[in-house]
């Protein structure tokens, strides 16, 4: 046998895990960064990149799985984590991540987010946050404070309270959720690997600005603030400790051990099984 046969396959780097496809995002979007820091997530598990499936929805964000190196798909507004749960599910040898912003997870796919909290199925979720719908010039999103005023749809802010992701996740049975800055893409790289490496579903909060429309954003930086404590074991205790959270605590927030949901009975169906009208 040659050594060409015997030799290990080379490991990959960050680059390998980026298409040649160049990024569209505005000068400055944080965006930019998030692809950094889940091709270095990716690089450090070493995992085949034909392992990997990278789903998303519709929006800015959305754009991820072209600007990558694995397998994805760019599916309709808010379904990302239903299609990502099917494909986890049909194929549970796969490392499954979805992708979206504020808008295309928590106001479209917010029914889709609940459930894939309470699921608990073994995949991961980069829900990139700029408080804004950007792709579509600057509409208040779930997240957006009820004051914002600079909307054109909403010259005098929405009046509305902001969806907390957080709260939220908790009080629908996320098993892991952890925050990162865009702008600290090295350590939102590790939050990714936390997340992936996780049994369950994890959600990856990333406050990712959004400087066109939120030019206000570029303060972030300076608004963001570390979590160094054991994240929280149970949803009653990280409730009570990010009651007050501002939105801007970064780091690994809550992990449980609850089991991750997987069917028990794995069929495999033909073209024939669909033709004479089986159903499951």
């Amino acid at each position: 046998m040659s050594d060409s046969q015997t030799a290990p396959a080379p490991l990959l780097t960050a680059q390998d895990f980026k298409s040649d496809i160049k990024p569209i995002w505005c000068p400055g979007c944080g965006d930019y960064s998030v692809l950094t820091a889940l091709a270095k997530a990716c690089a450090e598990l070493a995992r085949p990149r034909a392992r990997i499936a990278l789903i998303s929805g519709i929006g800015c964000s959305s754009r991820l799985p072209a600007y990558t190196n694995v397998y994805g798909f760019h599916g309709v507004h808010g379904r990302a984590l239903a299609l990502a749960t099917g494909v986890k599910l049909a194929r549970p040898d796969l490392t499954v991540i979805a992708a979206g912003g504020d808008g295309d997870g928590l106001s479209i796919g917010g029914n889709h987010f609940l459930h894939a909290c309470r699921r608990n199925v073994d995949m991961t979720y980069i829900l990139m946050d700029n408080q804004v719908y950007g792709m579509t010039k600057g509409q208040a999103s779930p997240t957006t404070a009820p004051d914002w005023c600079e909307g054109k749809l909403t010259p005098t802010g929405t009046g509305i309270a902001p969806v907390a992701p957080l709260q939220l996740a908790l009080a629908a049975g996320v098993g892991f959720f952890a925050r990162g800055f865009a702008g600290n893409p090295n350590e939102l790289a590790r939050l990714i690997v936390a997340g992936i490496t996780h049994p369950g579903f994890a959600v990856i909060h990333v406050l990712s600005p959004c400087v066109t429309f939120r030019a206000e954003q570029r303060g972030w930086k300076q608004a963001v603030h570390g979590f160094d404590g054991a994240p929280a074991t149970d949803p009653a205790t990280a409730m009570a400790r990010f009651a007050g959270d501002d939105g801007f605590t970064t780091g690994i927030l809550y992990a449980s051990a609850t089991p991750p949901f997987m069917p028990e009975r794995q069929m495999t169906m033909t073209a024939a099984d669909f033709d004479r009208g089986f159903i499951v």
